[in-house]
């Protein structure tokens, strides 16, 4: 059998093994489920980034549900703010005050969900910030289940003024 440039059958077959190197790498990492779940956390986390007239910058982060002592916001290497969290099943009291809920979100002592609509569990969201932003000032504020995050921006440097160079005469100095 002999395969000629423009045969079909060629050209799937070239293209089949071209293709196995990705497909091998595919297999050969393969994401990890937490990477899959932190992956969807961090789509998820509903985030407003706004500059204001007056300069800063201003981080808006709906987290409805998860307690201040599970909310982290730090600054990581390359100006880069990150903020992670965790939004933790509440337990839940019903008529016999015994129910509480799974920490797999399924059903404990009586309790079953019959829809769950509301993410649980970690989150975070990385934002880049610009060269201009002060690290040093950066406050946040945690109300009503949303986390603002407020970054000043840096003075903007002064205008180097001119500097005044004496001049001389051919060499000579001036008052001889």
């Amino acid at each position: 059998m002999e395969f000629m440039l423009g045969d079909p059958a060629f050209s799937a077959a070239v293209q089949h093994l071209m293709d196995l190197p990705d497909e091998l790498e595919r297999q050969l990492n393969a994401p990890t489920r937490a990477y899959v779940r932190d992956r969807r956390a961090m789509a998820n986390t509903p985030m407003d980034v706004k500059e204001l007239p007056s300069g800063p910058i201003v981080l808006a982060v709906d987290m409805p549900g998860v307690s201040l002592a599970d909310v982290k916001v730090q600054v990581e290497e390359g100006n880069v703010l990150a903020i992670s969290g965790e939004r933790k099943r509440p337990s839940e009291d019903g008529a016999d005050g015994n129910q509480q809920a799974g920490a797999d979100g399924s059903e404990q002592q009586g309790v079953k969900y019959l829809r769950m609509e509301r993410r649980m569990g970690k989150f975070m969201r990385r934002f880049p910030l610009p060269e201009s932003a002060d690290l040093d000032s950066i406050r946040a504020e945690y109300k009503d289940g949303v986390l603002t995050v407020i970054v000043d921006k840096k003075p903007p440097p002064e205008p180097k003024k001119p500097r005044v160079v004496q001049v001389t005469l051919g060499g000579e100095q001036q008052g001889e």
